[in-house]
């Protein structure tokens, strides 16, 4: 694992957890807003650290590297944190270890249950050979998925496939697969999710709110897994600065 700093370290802190099969830079957009506001740490998760070949091993494991660097880092403690799929997941962890400090954390599309036993594996190594799939053929994906949404998610697996191959996919969905979120502390927890992936985020939200009924809930309109990130990073800069209660620039912007 390894960690990415941006900001001035005196400014609150902002942890950025990236999802399966992206690398750290998938973030870029929200760090070139929010740096004049936030000591932003950005996680690269094992099995998807860019120029460096590395295992993915478990989210758990992967929780127990973030909470040690905070603890060391930052005395325990961080005013907000951002986890996408994986990283929502990778979150929930630390939250249900609740090592650390964490004020607010906001959960986009994070996967919190697990699926069934007979299912995780073919759907695993399916992941994997999709993956492959479109590291090998990603010119002739893209002349069939041609939005900004399917190009940066297409030049995200080219960056990252190398650094950890069909493997760290398996393994990643594996793990967050066989997983159940079982508790959460009392603090300020958000679930983002997009309408486009309902039928999935449905049951993870009626889980949440059965260990957290304060969640704040959101869905967003006509969006797919992860898109907010991508199509609408200036969205997500003015969600996260409201909830830390940092000053706002216009709504309307947005």
């Amino acid at each position: 694992m390894d960690f990415k700093y941006f900001g001035k370290t005196e400014n609150a802190k902002l942890l950025l957890i990236p999802g399966l099969g992206v690398s750290y830079e998938i973030f870029s957009p929200l760090i070139s807003r929010l740096e004049k506001d936030f000591c932003i740490i950005v996680v690269q998760v094992d099995g998807f650290i860019l120029n460096k070949y590395s295992h993915f091993t478990s989210i758990h494991e992967q929780a127990n590297q973030i909470i040690n660097h905070i603890n060391h880092t930052c005395e325990g403690h961080i005013q907000c944190a951002y986890g996408l799929s994986l990283g929502g997941k990778i979150l929930s962890n630390i939250l249900e270890k609740n090592q650390i400090v964490i004020e607010h954390c906001i959960l986009d599309a994070a996967p919190l249950l697990p699926l069934p036993k007979w299912l995780v594996y073919p759907f695993s190594y399916l992941q994997g050979i999709n993956v492959k799939m479109c590291y090998h053929w990603s010119t002739l994906f893209k002349l069939f998925f041609s939005s900004h949404y399917f190009e940066t998610l297409f030049n995200e697996c080219l960056k990252i496939y190398p650094c950890g191959g069909a493997q760290a996919i398996i393994k990643g969905y594996q793990s967050i697969y066989t997983n159940k979120l079982l508790s959460i502390p009392d603090t300020d927890i958000h679930y983002w999710y997009g309408t486009k992936e309902a039928f999935f985020a449905k049951a993870q939200i009626k889980h949440l709110l059965t260990l957290h009924k304060d969640t704040h809930i959101e869905a967003f309109k006509q969006l797919n897994h992860g898109q907010l990130l991508i199509d609408c990073p200036e969205k997500i800069v003015y969600l996260i600065k409201k909830i830390c209660s940092l000053t706002l620039f216009d709504e309307s912007n947005i």
